[in-house]
């Protein structure tokens, strides 16, 4: 089968897991990758056939998203990459037929798809916002952000063959093509051996967020922090802080040796800590609305702690809480892979049928739904 599979390029967490099944897939089919941003070039060191296109981007202040920024970053990324992605659309056309398309939230494959009337599987947690039912007294205080969110996921991949949703937490499902899987983990957290420790884990995207370092300070805590000093090449300590350049084998090891996690409310290593029963402080990045939804889920499993904001009082109530949350993850169980990678094959084998002709069959009935 000939598979054409979209990864958005914002964070490197699509890439990442998208790298799992792109092994699997690559095993068995021939795979052809769109993707933007820093994913391209961690895409490009394992595969073949990558190529890059223009994304969409977030420009940060502290800790929040900084809208009109990341708005006119975007209207001037877009004048300089659309032309190049639709280069792109033509070489595709030209050189590579797909039979399926499979987008991790990304919307060039997506239209692609449409475009050549070929079914799409969409595979990722973003999806969960508009496709299962979430308690009223969950989103409380959030209705607005949550509504606005759900409309922007909705609009993004609509009518797609089906939806392959990684999750930890588990609402009731709403809509029809829809399956709810364990997340997607690398095979090197699979291998990790988790282990009690000392140090907290601490990764921050934003390097702009210049109050953590001295709140972590107050804690007298060993704290191991990634992402704050991107330039480094080495180890830096300032007292009980040390600033890590990121390594995937250090960051892992680092992780599974945790007392707990302080990061933002990113999917991935949220349940990468989930899977390896590490509790997590976790501060969304304000407007992103599906970091809130993630650390309001792993609050209510007792999994971790929700904080809008850091505060050192903050900070203290989540080590006192951290026996409760390892108690709680005992009870979190999950086999690899195994039934994320099921699920792909089965979706895959039943869309081929459908090459050439799933949006005038199937794919109109579902965007008039609520």
């Amino acid at each position: 089968m000939r598979i054409l599979y979209g990864v958005v390029g914002e964070g490197m967490g699509h890439a990442t897991r998208s790298r799992v099944l792109l092994e699997e897939l690559a095993k068995e089919h021939e795979v052809h990758i769109v993707v933007s941003g820093r994913a391209k070039d961690y895409l490009a060191k394992r595969f073949e056939n990558v190529h890059g296109i223009w994304g969409f981007t977030i420009a940060y202040e502290g800790n929040s998203v900084k809208k009109w920024q990341t708005v006119l970053q975007n209207l001037t990324g877009a004048v300089k990459g659309w032309p190049q992605n639709v280069r792109q659309y033509f070489d595709l056309v030209e050189e590579f037929k797909p039979d399926v398309v499979v987008s991790d939230f990304e919307s060039f494959s997506y239209l692609f798809a449409r475009n050549h009337r070929l079914p799409v599987i969409s595979v990722d947690n973003m999806q969960i916002i508009n496709r299962a039912k979430h308690e009223p007294s969950l989103l409380a205080g959030f209705e607005d952000d949550f509504e606005a969110t759900r409309a922007l996921v909705k609009s993004k991949l609509p009518g797609c063959f089906h939806y392959l949703v990684t999750t930890f937490f588990y609402p009731p499902v709403r809509k029809e093509r829809t399956t709810l899987l364990p997340s997607i983990l690398r095979p090197e957290i699979i291998a990790a051996k988790s282990e009690p420790g000392e140090h907290l884990l601490v990764y921050q995207t934003a390097t702009t967020n210049t109050q953590l370092p001295e709140i972590l300070k107050q804690s007298g805590l060993p704290c191991h922090i990634y992402g704050l000093r991107r330039d480094l090449t080495e180890d830096v300590r300032d007292g009980n802080l040390l600033y890590r350049p990121f390594s995937e084998k250090g960051f892992i090891d680092d992780l599974r040796t945790a007392r707990a996690v302080v990061a933002g409310g990113g999917y991935t290593l949220m349940s990468e800590a989930v899977y390896l029963h590490k509790p997590v402080l976790s501060l969304p990045v304000k407007g992103q609305f599906e970091q809130v939804l993630n650390a309001l889920y792993l609050e209510k499993l007792g999994y971790g702690m929700y904080a809008p904001e850091l505060t050192l009082e903050r900070l203290r109530d989540f080590l006192q809480r951290v026996p409760r949350c390892q108690e709680a993850l005992e009870g979190y169980e999950q086999d690899g892979n195994v039934k994320m990678i099921e699920a792909l094959r089965e979706q895959l084998a039943r869309a081929a049928e459908y090459k050439g002709r799933w949006w005038e069959e199937m794919g109109p009935a579902e965007p008039s739904k609520a």
